[in-house]
């Protein structure tokens, strides 16, 4: 924590409305639970590039935010949990996932049309191509735009007539209070959600052991259960937070043969092919305690299936 014991805890993010709100809502968590906070705003490689993130690389959101953390410039770090690398950072602890806000993409399109209903030929734009290629899947002829800036900027697009429709992330309009523009919440069926999508992944150094107990408090182990069994997916397959990979899990209950309910995790998995031409999908149910395993065993048969080559294409 900052060197002065009566200093408030200092909480980097990035300068998006989207980020602010989002490391606020850590704030003032915070804050009610008697810990002082703050927010330090901190400018990324994403945020100074208009670069499609697949061109830039895996953490252009996250990295400089991290330097900050161990440069004690902040103390707590605020990431939307799917713009993270998979791979673990020793020094650095997630110590609190806090309950997800609705995981689904959700269609935005000028004239209020479903997906559905959009006429071949519509201009669609999307910052993902994990959503380019499960959109292009579904065999509708939409044209896939790739689309960079903040949500405000994407929207606007709509609005002005630039683009029919976006496909965002949900939680993000949940989180600015926008929901109303939301055409239709794309359910998993349709369209797999990134790994992770709407969850907030909060961390700090390993050795600042008292900041660790203050912010696992805020922790939702249902939450942190699923989103550990979707990244498990995705590092399983050596796969980036920009692969067309999707990825959804949540806590499920079951009924054993005497009649006791207990809680279980299922997990949901697809690989697309950029182009579309196939989407290969899985799905598994097992123990809660197992969150990562299931998300290796899940990873596994779909490599048996043929994910690698569509991971791995050009």
């Amino acid at each position: 924590m900052s060197s002065s014991a009566s200093a408030p805890i200092r909480v980097g993010t990035r300068g998006s409305l989207l980020a602010t709100t989002q490391a606020q809502t850590i704030a003032d968590a915070l804050t009610a639970a008697g810990h002082p906070a703050e927010l330090v705003i901190i400018k990324t490689e994403g945020d100074a590039s208009a670069r499609p993130v697949a061109e830039i690389g895996v953490g252009v959101f996250t990295t400089a935010i991290r330097v900050a953390l161990r440069n004690n410039e902040v103390d707590v770090a605020v990431h939307s949990y799917k713009d993270l690398p998979t791979a673990p950072e020793g020094d650095l602890t997630i110590a609190a996932v806090p309950t997800r806000v609705d995981p689904r993409d959700a269609l935005v399109s000028r004239d209020g049309l479903v997906l559905g209903e959009l006429p071949p030929g519509s201009v669609v734009g999307t910052s993902a191509p994990r959503r380019a290629a499960q959109l292009r899947a579904l065999g509708l002829g939409l044209e896939i735009r790739p689309l960079r800036g903040n949500l405000d900027s994407r929207l606007g697009k709509v609005a002005s007539g630039e683009l029919d429709a976006v496909v965002v992330a949900r939680a993000g309009l949940v989180r600015i209070g926008r929901t109303e523009v939301v055409t239709e919440a794309l359910d998993p069926v349709v369209m797999l959600p990134a790994p992770a999508q709407g969850a907030l992944a909060v961390e700090c150094r390993s050795d600042d052991a008292e900041l660790v107990r203050i912010l696992a408090e805020l922790d939702d182990p249902s939450t942190r259960a699923a989103i550990e069994a979707e990244r498990s997916v995705l590092a399983a397959l050596e796969a980036g937070c920009t692969a067309p990979v999707g990825a959804i899990a949540e806590v499920v209950e079951s009924i054993d043969e005497d009649g006791r309910i207990f809680a279980e995790l299922s997990l949901r998995a697809a690989v697309a092919a950029e182009d579309g031409s196939d989407v290969i999908r899985a799905s598994v149910v097992g123990p809660v305690g197992r969150a990562v395993e299931l998300g290796k065993d899940l990873a596994a048969e779909l490599l048996e299936l043929g994910a690698g080559e569509l991971v791995n294409s050009p």
